[in-house]
């Protein structure tokens, strides 16, 4: 695969979409505005919003698994993911070697996980998976990385809005 990639036009994303099997996403940025309320004990907590959990919902009937794969170490990030029912993988070094080994454990090649992130530390998996997706405020330095950029932000929105995008497509077309 190229390292730079160009936005896929309607025809060429339903494709690439019919051929996904599981969809990672990042946490930081992606479910939540990438912003971080630090308490004057040092305790952290972040803004999520709910209808993510309905989006993912979505995926899961329509036989999609998706995993959040983070390298944030704050057990915010297995909590939320934990209450949504995905699988975690956090405080993750290399999110490329951990989405190989998700692959491998679910008999999947790259080319059937799409992953949805937003900053320079997504660029490896981004470069690898067959639909490379960045939320609609990701960094200018991973925009040409993606085949697809939501409209919507991070924490605002971008998850659920993947989720109808693949629910929109695959059930107008049967699968």
């Amino acid at each position: 695969m190229t390292d730079n990639r160009r936005a896929l036009d309607a025809a060429t994303l339903a494709r690439t979409i019919r051929n996904i099997r599981l969809i990672a996403f990042d946490f930081d940025g992606v479910f939540t505005d990438n912003k971080v309320y630090v308490f004057q004990d040092g305790r952290e907590a972040v803004r999520c919003t709910r209808s993510d959990g309905m989006g993912l919902n979505k995926l899961t009937a329509l036989g999609i698994r998706s995993v959040i794969i983070s390298t944030e170490p704050n057990p915010v990030v297995t909590a939320r993911s934990r209450k949504l029912g995905i699988d975690c993988i956090q405080n993750c070094g290399d999110k490329r070697a951990a989405i190989e080994e998700v692959a491998q454990e679910a008999g999947l090649g790259l080319d059937q996980i799409a992953f949805v992130g937003n900053d320079i530390n997504d660029l490896p998996v981004l470069r690898a998976v067959g639909l490379p997706i960045v939320v609609g405020d990701a960094h200018p330095d991973v925009l040409a990385y993606a085949s697809y950029q939501t409209k919507m932000t991070g924490g605002n929105g971008a998850v659920r809005e993947v989720c109808d995008l693949f629910e929109q497509i695959l059930r107008s077309e049967g699968e």
